[in-house]
């Protein structure tokens, strides 16, 4: 517990959008930074418990702050904070392909929103317990390796079928435009 301290207490010092916002706070009310940071993330799990919407809010959470990350890893010189992200959002996109066939039973789960937001928060954890890349070494790739050339098959075959598929409506659609006469 005293190394999350640290490391809250780290974050705080650091110079971003979140630490400026609540030293400004922090400035009007004369209230600590920490103690202001400990009521956000209160009221926010609160939320995320019982408030009308948290799925939005869940999604922005799983959302914003990793896009950001990624614009600065895309930025950075630095390869390896690439694929922290590319493979965030391998296991964030298989995350929401289950999800889209399972929300119907899923939903009726109390605190649902605030487990899944748990689990995002688990896939964006930096360092060694990050569980983006855990998921990835365990299950994805695994999977990958035993699949892919099958899968390989399938869209190379499906790509070629929507390219002929759409190289015959755009004939029939310059065909169809007036003033254009059947040759």
């Amino acid at each position: 517990m005293d190394n999350l301290r640290r490391r809250v207490e780290h974050f705080l010092e650091q110079k971003n959008f979140a630490t400026e916002a609540l030293g400004a706070l922090e400035a009007r009310t004369g209230v600590e930074k920490r103690y202001l940071a400990a009521g956000a993330v209160t009221l926010l799990s609160l939320y995320l418990l019982f408030g009308y919407g948290a799925s939005l809010l869940c999604n922005l959470i799983g959302f914003v702050y990793p896009a950001y990350a990624s614009i600065k890893a895309i930025e950075s010189p630095n390869k390896e904070d690439d694929t922290v992200w590319l493979t965030y959002w391998v296991v964030y996109a298989l995350f929401g392909l289950a999800e889209f066939f399972s929300d119907l039973l899923l939903f009726w789960f109390p605190f649902y929103y605030a487990g899944k937001c748990a689990f995002l928060l688990f896939c964006m954890t930096p360092g060694p317990w990050n569980g983006a890349l855990l998921l990835y070494q365990r299950l994805v790739r695994p999977l990958f390796l035993k699949h892919h050339a099958a899968v390989d098959s399938a869209m190379s075959h499906l790509s070629g079928r929507v390219l002929d598929a759409a190289a015959g409506i755009t004939r029939d659609a310059v065909a169809s435009l007036p003033g254009r006469s059947e040759e």
